[in-house]
């Protein structure tokens, strides 16, 4: 892989972190269309730069997440679930990286579903509006649903707001909940792959893994900021028919 690839993946991933279309799947689709080899290299990347995406919300949140215990730990509750699938499960999700048409149908049931969701979910004025108010019993659930954004393409921002929203968490709150758990959540997941990488990375590699991470830190701080300002008056309906017409649009012109 070159620098330009690792600025363009390092871009598509800070872009779509966060938004409910799924970095992992967007990634994937974008090393396919660039040509990328699909090497142990590449899915290491994938899963190291989303670290620096992440790190974008420890300069925006730091305090957030530092200061308030009562935030830590609802953090660390949802937190749990997702590290002990990820841990019992991470050879057979490395596996599937890579794996471009899971992708496409995951991309393509998750817009049907987020679509649908939106038409019939309805927010009340009892919804939690605090994350340190959210109970733990939800935090833990809500770390269930994180779970299921293992599965490439389905979405840990989608997986995480959507079963927030279903449990009775205001949008605006989980959606930054969902900002805040994808700390620990990224960089174990970083941590865990470069330990059990079957050899050590190379200085040219340390290096395109650099610009990518760079990379992603920069655009995710603009991501950040656009999601919490476009939440305030639209659904996530958008995005919805953005991942079928995407799942759509790579079928055809690329798997076909």
């Amino acid at each position: 892989m070159d620098l330009w690839s690792a600025v363009i993946l390092g871009i598509v991933e800070g872009i779509t972190e966060f938004l409910p279309i799924s970095s992992t799947g967007h990634l994937i689709l974008a090393a396919k269309l660039l040509g990328c080899p699909q090497t142990e290299f590449l899915k290491s990347f994938e899963i190291v730069i989303q670290l620096g995406a992440i790190m974008a919300v420890i300069f925006l949140y730091g305090k957030s997440l530092i200061l308030n215990v009562e935030i830590l730990k609802r953090v660390a509750c949802a937190f749990i679930p997702t590290a002990i699938v990820g841990f019992i499960f991470y050879k057979v999700i490395k596996h599937f990286l890579g794996n471009a048409e899971l992708v496409v149908w995951s991309l393509l049931l998750g817009g049907v579903f987020l679509i649908v969701f939106e038409l019939v979910h309805r927010e009340n004025e009892h919804n939690v509006k605090e994350i340190a108010r959210i109970p733990y019993t939800t935090a833990a659930l809500i770390g269930v649903f994180q779970a299921m954004a293992m599965v490439p393409g389905v979405s840990r921002a989608a997986a995480t707001i959507i079963g927030g929203l279903i449990l009775g968490v205001q949008r605006k709150t989980i959606v930054e909940f969902s900002f805040l758990l994808a700390v620990p959540t990224m960089l174990a997941a970083a941590v865990l792959d470069i330990l059990k990488s079957p050899q050590p990375f190379s200085s040219g590699e340390w290096g395109v893994l650099a610009v990518g991470f760079f990379t992603a830190f920069g655009v995710a701080i603009a991501s950040i900021k656009f999601l919490l300002y476009f939440i305030k008056n639209h659904s996530f309906i958008i995005f919805g028919v953005y991942r079928i017409l995407a799942a759509v649009a790579f079928w055809v012109f690329v798997l076909r």
